[in-house]
């Protein structure tokens, strides 16, 4: 019987950086007593805004680096809520730019860098923004290549986004697995020509049927090892 290792094939794999590796909510939640009983609700909104921010500069073809648009995004939430001491503001960015790795992280990485397969990020943050959140987490070590939109300009689901793990590591998309959080970036990965892995951290229901994920999983852990 074939083997249907998610890893079979597979040279490198590619990981999306904040909610994949980095939890985009650590930041809220560092200061969470301050911020009161909105926290998880500012959170939600501070991520939803910055990601649509980034598709609406995608489609104007008007690049903005991704911090830029992250303390937009902030300042949005905080307008919406406004019993949200305002004051917090850059200590909220300031816990944005260290944010907490996901628990699993590390030994996945570590993992896949034993069985011979490279590592590394596929990022729409900044380069400047990324390498802090590497820096903090320690993950650089486990890491073959940072990748940030910044070097194309073009934001994650364009192809060219996708194209610069291609242009790292010489690989042919086939033989490149990638991991995200979010659905639609796995959605614009399949459609690239990936093996993608959806991380489906909140049991979300699945959406884009025509670019469907390899396989999902609840979290990064055991991704090295497992048998779909």
């Amino acid at each position: 019987m074939a083997s249907t290792d998610l890893l079979d094939g597979m040279q490198a794999a590619v990981f999306d950086a904040y909610g994949t590796l980095f939890d985009v909510n650590a930041a809220v939640r560092r200061h969470a007593d301050e911020v009161g009983p909105q926290a998880e609700a500012l959170s939600e909104t501070w991520r939803t805004k910055q990601l649509e921010y980034s598709w609406i500069h995608g489609l104007m073809d008007r690049y903005e680096p991704f911090w830029t648009l992250t303390e937009r995004a902030l300042d949005f939430a905080l307008a919406k809520f406004p019993n949200v001491d305002r004051g917090l503001r850059e200590r909220l960015l300031d816990a944005y730019r260290d944010l907490d790795a996901y628990e699993e992280a590390p030994a996945t990485l570590s993992a896949l860098r034993e069985r011979g397969i490279h590592t590394a990020i596929l990022t729409n943050g900044d380069r400047p923004m990324i390498d802090r959140a590497v820096a903090s987490a320690k993950l650089g070590g486990l890491l073959d290549a940072v990748l940030t939109v910044d070097e194309v300009r073009r934001f994650k689901t364009h192809p060219d986004a996708y194209g610069l793990a291609v242009d790292r590591f010489g690989l042919g998309r086939e033989e490149i697995l990638f991991c995200s959080s979010n659905r639609w970036d796995i959605a614009g990965a399949a459609a690239f020509g990936f093996r993608p892995v959806w991380i489906n951290r909140r049991g979300l229901p699945d959406e884009y049927p025509d670019f469907a994920p390899a396989a999902v999983l609840p979290s990064l852990a055991g991704l090295a090892f497992r048998q779909n």
